[in-house]
């Protein structure tokens, strides 16, 4: 079998036989002259597919793929899979739905088999997306993710967002309109259509019976379809079923120190990950913080690796600003204000009052330090992009991409836009997600001179179109 499908780094196409595992790279298909289409190779459509073979015979052929295929293929048919994928979401006739890439294999005796593969680059009728760096909405909210649709490619979700922000919050659900989770999911699903991933999280990460967790993964899996849905599974570092309860009640403060976990409550999330990964699931493996989450978190086989920004800049300012009062004044009252501060953070544990000082400052250098908060690697915030980034490019999880979450500012997003279009990361930013409350993302459309241009128009017009 020869198959037709996009390199591995998103440039071009190739023709690969599988007998020989030889490839050669040729053009992108997306950009192929208009001349050199499916229809052109003058193929018959297998017997009772011909409305599926339809919606495929205008996809563009780069000019040597064409040249590779005429007189090798003579028929045309579709696989299973294609087969499923338009009979559940029916796009328009003649069309293939968005979310899916539109791949080509050649079958003994001459046959042109298309298939279609997920992958949420791609846009309508196989067309790569405009941008390689993809945008996600973080919330369950359908109003506000409604005017946002058109430009996402996935959605992030957790029970925070679902019932704190939506469900519970009756200024967003308005008259209680949606009753439980799977209302909101099932609206949401509605609303981005089939081009985007959809990653919710499970009610009780702790829950030891895996037949449980399996069933309401197969939940949402019915709810969004096998194509969309996307498990988040969270780091858990020392919580475990037993100690979960001190997060809820009294302080609230964890009595173990995160550095400090059973092995077994670890990599309770790989653990899970991975078993989701062989019940065909994808999994978003979620929290994660700093970059030596990185690579242990691969070995789980995620779809998404995961960039938390924000919180974690604000925490290595305060930490860095409190260290150079120390350091100016010798005040060992400033350290009694960072020990408080480790612990309000969850650097120390909530039993940690008597902490010894000079440990609480040798800690805190080490994360300033190790975040680069002091240098142009790391003033930004974003060591932990950089790092993951080069982690996922040498990774061998060519599926895999890196969602960049949890920002707010006037700069982050700015900065994060100029770090994707450096030469180091140009070649990196299809593997990127960026994720965000609608409206924040909303703020980054505009500028002030929208503003100006627009008054200068109006008055011109007189207010009149």
């Amino acid at each position: 079998m020869t198959t037709l499908t996009p390199s591995p780094d998103g440039a071009a196409s190739y023709l690969t036989d599988t007998s020989s595992g030889n490839a050669s790279y040729v053009t992108d298909t997306s950009s192929g002259e208009a001349s050199y289409r499916i229809r052109t190779l003058g193929l018959i459509a297998a017997t009772g597919q011909e409305e599926y073979v339809g919606r495929v015979v205008d996809h563009r052929l780069a000019p040597e793929d064409f040249r590779a295929l005429s007189g090798l293929v003579r028929h045309i048919g579709i696989t299973e899979e294609f087969k499923k994928v338009i009979d559940y979401f029916a796009p328009p006739a003649g069309h293939t739905p968005a979310g899916f890439r539109i791949v080509l294999n050649v079958e003994a005796g001459g046959l042109l088999q298309i298939d279609l593969v997920r992958d949420i680059s791609y846009d309508a009728d196989g067309v790569l997306r405009p941008t390689n760096l993809l945008f996600s909405a973080d919330s369950a909210n359908p109003y506000e993710i409604a005017p946002a649709a058109g430009i996402l490619a996935n959605l992030t979700c957790n029970p925070a967002i679902i019932y704190d922000l939506f469900l519970n919050n009756p200024e967003a659900n308005v008259g209680a309109a949606f009753k439980d989770r799977d209302e909101v999911m099932t609206e949401i699903g509605r609303i981005l259509g089939p081009g985007c991933d959809i990653s919710v999280e499970l009610n009780n990460p702790f829950e030891s019976d895996f037949a449980k967790l399996l069933e309401e993964a197969e939940r949402f899996r019915e709810m969004l379809s096998p194509w969309r849905v996307v498990i988040k599974v969270p780091h858990t570092g020392p919580v475990n079923a037993d100690n979960v309860g001190e997060l809820l009640t009294g302080d609230k403060r964890l009595s173990h120190r995160w550095w400090e976990p059973s092995t077994e409550d670890a990599f309770r999330g790989h653990n899970l990950a991975l078993k989701l990964h062989e019940h065909g699931f994808r999994v978003n493996f979620t929290l994660m913080f700093e970059p030596h989450q990185t690579q242990l978190a691969l070995q789980a086989k995620p779809y998404f690796i995961n960039s938390f920004v924000r919180h974690r800049l604000v925490q290595s300012t305060r930490m860095r600003t409190l260290l150079d009062g120390y350091a100016a004044t010798k005040d060992k009252g400033q350290l009694v204000l960072l020990r408080d501060y480790m612990i309000a953070a969850d650097y120390l544990a909530g039993s940690d009052t008597d902490y010894d000082l000079e440990e609480c400052r040798r800690m805190a250098e080490h994360f300033v330090s190790y975040r680069g908060v002091r240098t142009p690697d790391g003033a930004d915030g974003l060591d932990s992009v950089r790092h993951n980034l080069r982690a996922l490019r040498t990774a061998n999880l060519p599926d895999t991409r890196l969602i960049v979450c949890s920002m707010d500012g006037d700069m982050m997003y700015p900065e994060i836009d100029r770090l994707l279009t450096s030469d180091e990361f140009a070649d990196m930013s299809r593997r990127v997600v960026l994720t965000a409350e609608p409206s924040y993302l909303a703020r980054f459309t505009s500028s002030n001179q929208v503003v100006s241009y627009q008054r200068r128009f109006m008055n011109a017009t007189g207010g009149h179109s």
